[in-house]
């Protein structure tokens, strides 16, 4: 018969499993060797029952990596024979279509045995900053991404496959580090392991079976119940992604079909896959499906199997949102980031006080750069940058915010250390948030230089971008303006912010993160707010005359009452 836990103990478990994932997340920041993992926070962990429904996830995890992992592992699982898996076995893959949607996204996949039997699995994804190939946007196929690796195991019964340990040394630029991410991985699929084992034998628990019945059950019964409060109907809205020059831009179609207590996100309408690295794969649609409707619903309700269960999703085989083999994916953040903004904008009027403005930090820029030093070892490093967050109706919109992929920025000392570039200025842009009600996020100024001196690299140093936002900025909602456009300037030029570019020594590099989009109408914001963000250095006097119609003391930058009163009626 199957177990039932009172409350109490059903949290006490329930939260005990998040620590357990939270450790093995923490496993992760202290052992990993790429900047991009340890500092930047571009990985997931998660483990899920024997079936393969999702348990827990670290409490820190990127949307699109563990939406996608949620999905893709269950599948994985329910294809495979349960005789395939024996303790101490290790398997891996970085199949695009079959877990987070691009070769660099590399899962690890454990299972757990308890008292010989199967109990369930532990998994953790990493972004691995090189997995060869042509770094750069405007690939047209898969296969110049780098290497593909179908699911095998690495470990067998605790012995490594040192086969595919040098297939993998041999077709990266930096094996040692790449190959150190994957004994972190190992070593946090370790860790959760052996705390679940842990905690099995603690409360008596013969296998998580009966547990994860509960939580899954219950998480589903509070998602369903969110759902149903919102009026039943259709909610369509489509927005367009900007291409690389003379290029027909993307576009992303859907409805938000409500339906009791469930929901269907039906993409039919949107743009067929391209030719280049943009490309979609379903799991990392559905990711941010997810991550925009969870946000809106239950987002204090813990990431599970049962949270997922009353959302569908249908995208067109073939299309942008769910390319086919062998479609060019090394960039798919730039469309499929969109997918989140777009459902908000669908579900603006229905339900207002849960959803934001358009975000700067849509898509969230990668720059990857890499060369030679002058004693010829290579180096390479990838650097995630945000932009200013959308407004929310009571909220200004956050600064320099990677949204909605939640990562972190690379310190400058980090950076620095990591490659032979400088990073000389890295600053907020004044007038780069939105105006409205609520404003916009601030974009940011980076500003990179390659030294021509004797620690500086070799010729050409490569970089590699992913981004947006150069044509088409962030929007705002409810009377809300648009925040400020990318720039990608290679010594004061305008640089092809797609493709690969090659930079010498003495370049100089700027890259503007957007703005985000403002809520409401500017002309309603508090004067003594405005006049606060220009004390701060975020709105200028002339923006905050001509766009929130607030008028300031050039001096002393007081609010002039009488003046803004007589602006805002004229």
């Amino acid at each position: 018969m199957a177990e039932h836990f009172d409350p109490v103990t059903l949290q006490i478990l329930w939260q005990r499993l998040i620590a357990i994932v939270d450790e093995a997340d923490t496993t992760v920041a202290r052992t990993a060797f790429s900047s991009l993992v340890r500092d930047a926070h571009d990985y997931t962990c998660m483990f899920t029952d024997r079936l393969g429904r999702e348990l827990a996830q670290g409490s820190f995890a990127t949307p699109g990596q563990s939406g996608a992992m949620a999905l893709g592992i269950k599948r994985l699982i329910s294809g495979l024979d349960p005789e395939t898996f024996k303790s101490g076995d290790v398997l891996i893959t970085n199949d695009p279509w079959a877990l987070a949607g691009h070769l660099n996204d590399v899962c690890v996949l454990s299972p757990i045995f308890y008292q010989d039997r199967l109990a369930a699995f532990t998994a953790c994804v990493f972004h691995h900053s090189d997995i060869g190939g042509r770094v750069a946007s405007d690939n047209r196929e898969v296969y110049e991404e780098g290497l593909f690796i179908p699911l095998v195991k690495i470990y067998e019964q605790g012995i490594i496959n040192q086969s595919v340990a040098d297939l993998i040394r041999w077709n990266v630029r930096t094996p040692e580090e790449v190959l150190g991410d994957i004994r972190s991985q190992i070593a946090a699929n370790h860790v959760c392991t052996e705390q679940i084992k842990g905690m099995l034998q603690e409360y008596g628990l013969e296998d998580l079976q009966d547990l994860a019945e509960e939580i899954i059950s219950r998480t589903e019964l509070n998602m369903r119940k969110a759902i149903a409060a919102v009026p039943d109907g259709s909610y369509p809205a489509e927005g367009l992604v900007e291409q690389m020059e003379g290029r027909e831009d993307v576009r992303i179609k859907l409805s938000v079909n409500v339906t009791g207590d469930q929901i269907q996100v039906d993409f039919t309408g949107s743009s067929g896959q391209v030719a280049w690295g943009g490309n979609v794969v379903y799991n990392f649609t559905y990711a941010y499906v997810f991550m925009a409707l969870k946000s809106m619903f239950d987002p204090d309700l813990p990431n599970n199997d049962g949270s997922a269960a009353p959302i569908a999703v249908l995208a067109p085989e073939g299309s942008v949102v769910n390319c086919k083999f062998p479609a060019a994916v090394a960039a798919r953040m730039q469309i499929g980031h969109f997918v989140t903004e777009i459902i908000y904008q669908a579900m603006a009027e229905a339900l207002p006080d849960r959803v934001i403005a358009s975000s700067g930090g849509t898509p969230a820029t990668m720059n990857v750069f890499y060369g030679l030093r002058k004693d010829r070892s290579r180096w390479h490093s990838v650097i995630i940058r945000g932009g200013g967050m959308g407004a929310g109706q009571n909220n200004d919109g956050y600064y320099d915010y990677i949204f909605p992929a939640n990562g972190a920025n690379t310190p400058v000392e980090i950076f620095e250390s990591n490659t032979p570039l400088l990073v000389q200025k890295r600053e907020l842009l004044t007038d780069s948030g939105g105006p409205g009600r609520s404003r916009g996020g601030l974009g940011r100024r980076v500003v990179f230089s390659i030294p021509d001196d004797a620690a500086g690299p070799l010729p050409p140093v490569n970089l590699g971008i992913q981004s947006g936002r150069f044509r088409y900025p962030a929007k705002g909602l409810f009377g809300g303006n648009s925040g400020s456009l990318a720039r990608f300037l290679v010594n004061g030029t305008p640089g092809n912010p797609y493709g690969l570019t090659q930079l010498e020594p003495g370049d100089e590099i700027i890259m503007d993160a957007p703005g985000g989009g403002g809520f409401g109408d500017p002309c309603e914001r508090d004067p003594v707010l405005v006049e606060y963000d220009v004390r701060q250095g975020y709105v200028s006097l002339e923006q905050a005359e001509q766009a929130y119609k607030v008028v300031l003391n050039p001096e002393t930058l007081e609010v002039d009452s009488r003046a803004t009163e007589k602006l805002r009626e004229g």
